[in-house]
C-alpha cells in the first residue's frame, strides 16, 4: 500500500493501490503507467536514485503546473523520453514567445491534455535542446540547477547552466 500525504499525489496513489481506471482519474492521453510514477516524499526530494547537475539528489522541479515527462514534478528522463525534458526552468514571457514562435506553444492552454498553459515565473522542464537553442538565440529562461538532471550535461554545459541559474 503506497500512502501519500501530499494532496498533489493523491489521485496517483489511489490509483496505484486499487487500480482505478485511467479515464476516471483524468490521466487519459498522458504517459502513465505503474511502474513510470515516481511519487515524491514530503520533503521536496525524488524517490529515486536520479542525480542532479551538480551531483546531489535531483529536487522536484514544479507541482503548479505539476511538470516532467512522466508528470512528477521532476525532470526526470527515460528510454521513451526523446526529447530528453531534463532542464527545469523558471519561463519567462520573452522565452515563451520564442518557443511558440519554434512551434512549441507552451503558453496555450490544451485542456484535452491535462494542460494548463504555462505564464512568466512557472517551472517547467524542459527539452535541453531546445533550452540550448533558446540560449543561442538570447532567450534562455533561469535555470533552476538542484532540478536538472544530470543528463542535460550531454546537451548543455555545466558552465552555461550556472550562468543562468535562478539567483537564490
Amino acid at each position: 500500500m503506497i500512502k501519500v500525504r501530499n494532496s498533489n499525489y493523491s489521485k496517483i496513489a489511489r490509483w496505484l493501490n486499487h487500480g482505478t481506471p485511467d479515464w476516471q482519474l483524468g490521466l487519459v492521453g498522458r504517459v502513465w503507467s505503474r511502474r513510470q510514477i515516481l511519487i515524491m516524499d514530503t520533503n521536496g526530494m525524488s524517490t529515486s536514485s536520479s542525480k542532479n547537475v551538480l551531483g546531489e539528489p535531483l529536487q522536484v522541479c514544479g507541482t503548479d503546473p505539476m511538470t516532467g515527462f512522466f508528470r512528477d514534478g521532476c525532470c526526470e528522463t527515460g528510454p521513451m523520453d526523446t526529447g530528453r525534458h531534463v532542464v527545469c526552468a523558471q519561463v519567462t514571457a520573452e522565452f515563451l514567445e520564442y518557443t511558440k514562435a519554434q512551434g512549441n506553444d507552451l503558453s496555450t492552454p490544451m485542456p484535452v491534455y491535462g494542460f494548463p498553459g504555462l505564464k512568466p515565473g512557472d517551472r517547467w522542464c524542459l527539452c535541453a535542446s531546445r533550452w540550448r537553442e533558446a540560449m543561442e538565440a538570447g532567450v534562455a529562461p533561469p535555470v533552476v540547477l538542484a532540478s536538472t538532471h544530470e543528463a542535460a550535461l550531454k546537451s548543455v554545459s555545466l558552465n552555461n547552466l550556472k550562468e543562468y541559474a535562478v539567483k537564490p
